[in-house]
């Protein structure tokens, strides 16, 4: 993608379809008079005259509790420097975004348009009491250190500058992490800080509060070593200057155990990290490109524990490990402020966190087969979902213990429930997917690539990495509607019927009449069929030409259906092909099946589809828990339906009996675990969380889909085709650009999966 496109790209998705990235949404009803009573005059008085009797009272029947102010002046904007306040509001917009959807923390952004420290102060001061928690954003060193110092010490509220702290927090678990793999102690190692910024300040604060020795550290500035016979250091550099006789970085390397780097990039040479100690440990932040490139150090160094600050490499220095999660567990608390032992509790959770074992779910969306504690894995993932189980906890436990905590927890276990069930519907599951599907992409036939939407997707796929996509269709309209997208890249285009295409259509025509001249196919209706882009795009994927395919767009689904079962045709062992529709719920995912093709199966066919179901839930990273759907519980109606839905449990409990699955059940009772445990103890539903709905017929399933998708929002991803013998997947008619990104991602995944699924066959069959 050319820089003009991207910035375009960038300015559109901020503007449009309304200006910015948040909003405020209601949480309580408002449909009626009544609601509008109680939400304003005359019912608001009630809380007022309680508030005005306790204060605290705020906290129970208004928002502070959950909100945080991201306050800045723009001073120091991450490398875009001193830009103003307006200019930097998107990043603080950016910053509210990630409260919400790591921690449900609802966050907003205030710009000051002010310099002055005392201004600044004061402002934060006369609008805290609307706030539970102040997270202090790119605002200058040396002023921002005196800012939090004066707000930390005026507020009885959590105030935290992201800065300083974030990445202090995140680098300092993942050093423990590091200096336990290289059989070092804190407290012996020799570091090396490259940057004298709030950040790199704060870090060494931290290590220091851990145990490391103020004589072991070494500060760099742009002017070189921090020593303490220089003049005019700021009380921050003065407190870390060395009274070493050195005055360069390669000075400062030599016989070092550790380099933290928080200044620009290519500072360090392979000389510098060859003059290391044994086992170094090298984390290179500076951002976008590291002190040193990471390949480059790993090829100098055999035994280099790396860290960057990039997505794209092994141990990343992300501050969202930390600020989202923090100001949760303060703000649960109703803590006064975010002391050191906050802090400290916080990164030994990280750091505890990644030696624990990692669910497959993480393993999936970063397409490694088993990350485990070691060189490459020091520090959590960003998408780890026991995040926000365990961070806020040690830190909530942290602020009672030491004594700022105004409304300590009673009940651990529940809080942690309360905690897991924030983290449902904020897109993590999107973001998994599109991950994994980079992590290995594939070439996925866009059938329908001459309609406007189906090139865009086709091109966010491509430019995203997601997929490599073969375009189908008539190709001087494919090149002209590239052209007005800018859409410069150099992908396959075929035209089914063009004169190019006519000897591919002769070999796949001759293909299609083999596979099914005892089935109804002529030679010639073979080959006419091969001019039609959902038969050619079909053989394309049978033949190996392709991996996958995604169609419908334009056509109704059954006219999809019928070539690409007649080309592709069912798995081995599968009797019925299904759908699978998983809807991101406020709930988390939840996967329907099938939405889209069998209208009313029987018993044994019903079973098929329940494990066709649970199978994608598993792909996906998430345990099964499967109820099977009725208007009946357990037995309460003799009519066929529920008989049926009765018996395909009966043989899903046979076949696989792992496989958490019960019914027939109505529906609130499967999403409610103390309703069901109140009413059918005896249910192997137990009290999990259902995740998984298979429902008696089409019309059920595809009726309840499309209302969650109209009335909820809840996005919806498929559906996706189970039981084909390659990755084919059918788009519903008119699907939205997204969606067709989203189903692409579906089947470069499945493509994967099947590939994963033929090693280890080959692999045990050679053993």
């Amino acid at each position: 993608m050319s820089k003009e496109k991207q910035r375009r790209e960038a300015l559109i998705y901020h503007a449009k379809p309304q200006p910015g990235k948040i909003k405020v949404v209601p949480t309580k009803p408002y449909a009626t008079q009544r609601d509008l009573a109680l939400a304003y005059s005359p019912g608001v008085a009630e809380p007022c005259l309680e508030i005005e009797k306790n204060k605290d009272d705020v906290y129970k029947y208004t928002a502070k509790g959950n909100t945080v102010a991201v306050i800045s002046n723009g001073t120091a904007v991450l490398g875009l420097g001193n830009i103003g306040p307006e200019a930097s509001k998107p990043v603080m917009e950016g910053k509210s975004l990630l409260f919400k959807i790591f921690a449900d923390i609802d966050g907003i952004d205030i710009e000051l348009d002010t310099e002055d420290i005392d201004k600044f102060v004061e402002t934060v001061k006369c609008i805290a009491p609307t706030f539970g928690g102040i997270n202090l954003e790119d605002i200058k060193a040396p002023e921002a250190f005196e800012i939090e110092r004066r707000l930390k010490e005026e507020l009885d509220i959590p105030v935290m500058h992201d800065d300083q702290h974030g990445t202090a927090i995140i680098s300092a678990a993942a050093l423990l992490n590091a200096l336990e793999l290289a059989n070092k102690k804190i407290e012996d190692v020799k570091i090396v800080i490259s940057g004298a910024g709030a950040a790199a300040i704060s870090c060494s604060r931290l290590y220091r509060a851990f145990g490391a020795k103020q004589e072991n550290m070494v500060m760099l500035d742009s002017k070189g070593v921090i020593r303490n016979d220089r003049d005019s250091l700021s009380p921050q550099k003065a407190e870390f200057a060395t009274h070493r006789k050195i005055d360069t970085l390669e000075e400062a390397m030599v016989g070092a155990d550790v380099f933290i780097g928080l200044s620009i990039a290519d500072l360090v040479s392979q000389d510098m990290l060859l003059s290391m100690a044994k086992d170094p440990i090298v984390f290179a932040m500076a951002n976008p490109n590291p002190e040193i490139d990471y390949d480059l150090a790993c090829k100098t160094r055999e035994d280099v524990i790396m860290a960057t600050g990039r997505s794209d490499h092994p141990n990343q220095v992300n501050n969202v490990l930390g600020f989202p999660f923090i100001f949760r567990g303060a703000l649960d608390v109703r803590a006064t402020k975010i002391n050191e032992e906050m802090k400290m509790a916080a990164v030994r959770a990280l750091a505890e966190l990644t030696k624990e074992p990692v669910p497959e779910q993480v393993n999936i969306t970063y397409d490694i087969t088993r990350l485990t504690f070691g060189r490459e894995y020091i520090i959590p993932k960003p998408f780890d979902p026991r995040l926000i189980a365990k961070i806020p906890p040690a830190v909530a436990k942290a602020a009672i213990e030491s004594g700022v905590a105004k409304a300590p927890i009673q009940d651990w276990d529940k809080y942690e429930e309360e905690l897991l069930s924030r983290s449902g519907n904020d897109e993590k599951f999107m973001r998994s997917l599109h991950n994994r599907a980079k992590a290995n992409p594939k070439k996925i036939v866009f059938a329908e690539a001459e309609l406007l939407d189906v090139l865009k997707a086709a091109q966010i796929v491509y430019e995203e990495g997601i997929a490599i996509p073969i375009l189908l269709g008539h190709k001087p309209t494919i090149e002209k509607l590239k052209k007005e997208l800018e859409f410069d890249a150099e992908v396959a285009i075929i035209d089914p019927r063009d004169d190019t295409s006519s000897e591919l259509r002769t070999i796949y025509a001759k293909s299609l009449f083999e596979q099914r001249k005892r089935k109804g196919e002529t030679e010639y209706s073979a080959r006419v069929n091969m001019g039609k882009r959902n038969y050619f795009g079909s053989m394309m994927v049978l033949e190996g030409a392709a991996d996958g395919m995604i169609s419908g767009y334009s056509r109704a689904y059954p006219k999809v259906l019928k070539p690409v079962f007649e080309v592709i045709g069912r798995a081995k062992g599968v009797k019925n092909a299904s759908t699978v529709n998983v809807m991101i719920t406020d709930r988390g995912p939840l996967f329907l099946g099938d939405t889209s093709i069998n209208i009313n199966p029987n018993a044994e066919e019903l079973a098929e589809i329940a494990q066709m179901t649970a199978n994608v839930a598993a792909t996906f990273g998430f345990e099964p828990v499967v109820a099977m759907l009725s208007y009946a519980n357990y037995g309460s109606s003799s009519h066929i339906q529920a008989k049926k839905v009765r018996e395909a449990v009966s043989i899903l409990h046979d076949k696989n009996p792992d496989l958490i699955v019960d019914g027939e059940i109505q529906t609130d009772f499967a999403f409610d675990p103390e309703l069901r445990s109140t009413n059918f103890p005896f249910s192997k539903l137990g009290g999990k969380k259902v995740n998984t709905l298979i429902f008696p017929n089409l019309d059920s399933a595809n009726i309840t889909y499309k209302l969650l998708k109209s009335l909820n929002k809840a996005h919806s991803i498929g559906p996706i085709m189970v039981g084909l013998r390659k990755s084919v997947h059918i788009l519903q008619l008119g699907a939205s650009v997204d969606e067709m990104v989203n189903m692409a991602a579906v089947a470069v995944i499945d493509v994967q999966e099947r590939q994963k699924r033929k090693e280890s066959h080959i692999a045990k069959s050679t053993k």
